[in-house]
């Protein structure tokens, strides 16, 4: 345990943390001016239980794979998206969009609604499930790239998240942008015997204070300017995020089958 411990503390001495921030920071501002922001890079959970996210490559067609993720969360929320007609793929914008998971906006109407009482964000709206898609962006911060991977976890990895900052990370008198975390991929079986993909997440060591004074100016960064990034078919894969996987229960919780090995349940 000690010498697995010793391991932690070395990855986050030579973690490589480079920020949007200063000299940086105003360069950005300079040159990207009228163009909006810099676009974060997505990265996607597959299908069919694969235990290897896709990631960009050099070029679109030659996207790279990685069987962990290792980085700080700088930042994460809920977003919903509903579309009026069946989500066939693609990046087509939903008909209607949340930032928060609270309150929604008409794409046509402009109409504010609320996300709790909308009838399209209710179990058995969509046979099972619900209409509206419910995922969660998580902003990723890598060693040795300012720019932050965008992750949406489908509902099926949201308890884990959940488990994960609450008894690894706050429980602990920490935040997410203050430590490393791991991220990986669990291979899981729903009861109609479809395999799918769920992530695993592990604390990986705290950063050093200098580390955690630039990390808090990212997540304020990024809160401030990436939480209303258009929300789109990238953030709501259909196959990976929903078809494959069981449906969450009202509280957000997922029957698991019997013989299915899961011990990193929040009740454990």
């Amino acid at each position: 345990m000690a010498e697995k411990k010793n391991e932690l503390v070395a990855a986050v001495e030579s973690f490589n943390l480079v920020t949007l921030t200063g000299d940086l920071s105003a360069a950005i501002e300079e040159e990207m001016d009228g163009l909006g922001p810099i676009p974060f890079d997505r990265v996607k959970i597959p299908s069919g239980g694969g235990l290897a996210f896709e990631l960009p490559g050099e070029d679109e067609d030659s996207p790279e794979s990685a069987t962990d993720l290792v980085g700080v969360i700088l930042d994460h929320h809920p977003v919903n998206a509903y579309w009026a007609d069946a989500y066939a793929g693609g990046n087509e914008q939903p008909d209607c969009s949340s930032f928060d998971g609270k309150q929604g906006v008409d794409r046509e109407t402009g109409e504010i609604k609320d996300c709790a009482a909308c009838p399209y964000n209710q179990f058995g709206s969509d046979n099972k499930g619900k209409a509206c898609k419910n995922v969660h962006r998580c902003y990723i911060l890598r060693e040795g790239n300012p720019v932050p991977l965008l992750l949406a976890l489908p509902p099926t990895s949201l308890k884990y998240l959940r488990d994960y900052i609450a008894k690894k990370v706050l429980l602990n008198g920490m935040r997410c942008w203050q430590v490393l975390t791991r991220i990986t991929l669990k291979k899981e079986k729903n009861a109609a015997g479809i395999v799918y993909s769920r992530a695993i997440f592990s604390f990986a060591g705290k950063l050093k204070p200098e580390q955690i004074e630039r990390t808090a100016a990212m997540k304020d960064m990024v809160k401030n300017t990436y939480r209303s990034v258009n929300i789109d078919g990238d953030d709501y894969v259909a196959k990976a995020a929903s078809d494959d996987a069981p449906k969450a229960d009202a509280d957000g919780f997922v029957n698991v089958p019997d013989g299915v090995e899961d011990a990193g349940l929040p009740f454990n």
